[in-house]
């Protein structure tokens, strides 16, 4: 049996990186820039961020580390040096990307993450595949998953997010992907940009900026944006392909509708009208899920495959996890969409909670945290969640955070439930914000902490504890 070669040998880093080999030759199956992460056979990655990672070398050796790549000589093991760490793995990533034959990429204000795994799901029944792991979409995330590239891998998917203008067309440009989509635009990390949500769709639309020639673009036409993320493409002479329930869409939305423990979507894909079934419920998936099948069609997955990967993606931790919750007097139905929230998100989480059937006499409960990042726009933002609230007949609201008790006020009492300052506080009254039949969504930005609420609604039920959901950590 032939040995399975390694991810990266020490002399490969050098070569990639320009840097010099100190000590023995090794090999790595994996590289971390954590080393709480670290493990046998694997690369320390010395970065600098809010601590210095050449601080931690020793403690990664001394976890089993085969080596580090170091701006300076460190004790402990083998190691390579190099000007710059963070310019070294960038290295790394350029020289592993062609170890993918076909690669995508993902951006999008809301559903990058999901999108991208679902991706990732269909490239699995199709061959060796690829993928961002968590939410490792920025200026670390982007190359060390490129890094991360196993040798023989046929298909690969990146997610590429920003906070600020002018960072998603570099990271592009790294993965140089056959495929780009852009899931949907909106007030997103909005004040960051001058020229509020007209910035942020050019900077989405910038990851067109990377593609290869002959590349496709995969874009969602029922945004106000669309003409922006068209020009952007063709400039780049890519092939446009199109999302949505707009009649020109190549992937055009004809139905949906929520089921018994999921959803069915109606499309017209290529001029083939299609059903197919999801696990997701949300109203927002059914649009991903044509982005999806886009996607893969562009990256040489035929549909048929990409339904079955549909039909069979669950929700991701925190993004519309749904589970059972035993309390004295029967059980709730709780919907876990406390990783994060915009008002994008927020108003598909409310519509799709108002198409799921309840059975009379039972509630339809929504507990939201702020959102975050809105800029001067916040108060507005967050008062406008009435609207949609009450359009999706949702009978109690509970809120948490200065921002929300701008929606608080904005309700009307038989709509109103309880505010606190914090989610903390929130989440210590979990037993009074629901009764026995309720459906209950948990919604709120990540910083806003409304998992902590979640987890305590799940923790009322004994006999199965809650799921927790990791995020990236600085460099250490």
């Amino acid at each position: 049996m032939t040995a399975t070669k390694p991810l990266w040998t020490g002399a490969e880093i050098a070569a990639a990186t320009g840097g010099r080999l100190i000590g023995d030759d090794f090999a790595v199956s994996g590289l971390t820039y954590d080393s709480r992460e670290i493990g046998p056979d694997q690369l320390f990655l010395a970065l600098k961020g809010a601590r210095d990672g050449h601080d931690f070398a020793g403690q990664a050796f001394a976890a089993g580390a085969a080596g580090a790549l170091v701006d300076h000589a460190v004790e402990g093991g083998p190691q390579v040096v190099v000007a710059d760490t963070l310019k070294g793995l960038e290295a790394l990533g350029a020289t592993a990307r062609t170890r993918a034959h076909l690669r995508g990429a993902v951006t999008g204000s809301v559903g990058k993450t999901s999108v991208t795994q679902a991706i990732k799901a269909g490239f699995d029944l199709a061959g060796p595949a690829h993928a961002s792991i968590k939410s490792y979409n920025n200026h670390i995330g982007v190359p060390l998953t490129l890094a991360r590239t196993p040798r023989g891998t046929e298909r690969a998917v990146f997610e590429i997010g920003m906070n600020a203008p002018g960072e998603i067309a570099p990271l592009s440009r790294m993965v140089q992907p056959h495929a780009a989509c852009v899931t949907t635009i909106g007030p997103v990390h909005v004040e960051g940009f001058s020229d509020g949500e007209a910035g942020i769709a050019a900077e989405k639309a910038a990851i067109f900026e990377g593609l290869s020639p002959g590349g496709v673009a995969v874009i969602n036409l029922d945004t106000p944006w669309t003409e922006v993320q068209v020009a952007a493409a063709e400039a780049r002479k890519a092939e446009v392909w199109g999302f949505g329930r707009h009649l020109s869409a190549r992937a055009r939305l004809t139905g949906h509708r929520v089921t018994e423990g999921g959803a069915v979507v109606s499309a017209e894909i290529d001029g083939r009208s299609i059903e197919f079934p999801l696990i997701q419920t949300g109203a927002h998936w059914a649009m991903n899920s044509l982005c999806v099948a886009l996607m893969l069609e562009a990256l040489e997955v035929p549909l048929d495959t990409a339904q079955a990967a549909l039909a069979a993606f669950s929700p991701l931790a925190g993004r519309g996890e749904t589970r059972q919750v035993a309390i004295p007097g029967g059980a709730f139905t709780l919907i876990d969409e406390s990783y994060n929230a915009n008002p994008l998100s927020m108003t598909a989480g409310f519509l799709t909670l108002g198409r799921r059937p309840v059975p009379q006499g039972t509630r339809r409960v929504v507990v939201l945290s702020d959102m975050l990042e809105l800029g001067e726009r916040s108060t507005e933002l967050h008062q406008g969640l009435a609207g949609p609230i009450a359009e999706a007949n949702i009978d109690l609201v509970h809120t948490a955070g200065p921002r929300m008790k701008a929606l608080h006020d904005a309700l009307p009492p038989d709509r109103r439930g309880l505010w606190t300052e914090t989610a903390a506080e929130l989440a210590a009254q979990a037993a009074h914000l629901i009764r026995p039949g309720d459906v209950v969504m948990v919604k709120g930005s990540n910083g806003s902490k409304a998992s902590l609420v979640a987890k305590a609604l799940a923790a009322l039920d004994a006999d199965t504890p809650p799921s927790s959901s990791g995020s990236p950590r600085e460099p250490r």
